[in-house]
């Protein structure tokens, strides 16, 4: 099959995968931001204690243990191994974690749905 392939037809062919495949991961690692506030989610991640349960980058004392790093939490796939990790799905966890994993060890944080949306926006600039 490929015997009748000019050598030019074959270098355009890999040029062409290799085109396709960096525009496929440029538009994976697209993703809008939050429309939420990173500085004040930034302030309520540490008026909250969060950094108590989480490791967080930025965030003073945040060195927790009991619950997973958040380090690079922009680039991640997922959420808790369940949810798309989009800037509404994070906030949507961060507002109500039992809501999709009943019986989770992360709790209720009492955060309104704005100050969830702008805890998510803060976790989306982790990259």
């Amino acid at each position: 099959m490929f015997a009748s392939l000019t050598r030019r037809s074959l270098r355009l062919i890999c040029l062409s995968i290799v085109g396709l495949a960096s525009a496929a991961a440029a538009q994976e690692n697209f993703r809008p931001l939050a429309l939420g506030s990173p500085s004040r989610g930034a302030e309520l991640i540490a008026a909250k204690g969060c950094g108590s349960c989480h490791m967080i980058p930025g965030i003073g004392g945040a060195d927790g243990l009991v619950g997973p790093p958040l380090i690079k939490m922009g680039r991640r796939i997922f959420i808790a191994g369940l949810l798309r990790n989009t800037p509404q799905n994070l906030a949507a966890w961060v507002y109500d974690p039992q809501r999709f994993v009943p019986g989770n060890a992360m709790p209720a944080t009492g955060l309104s749905q704005s100050d969830a949306i702008d805890v998510a926006a803060y976790l989306e600039t982790l990259r």
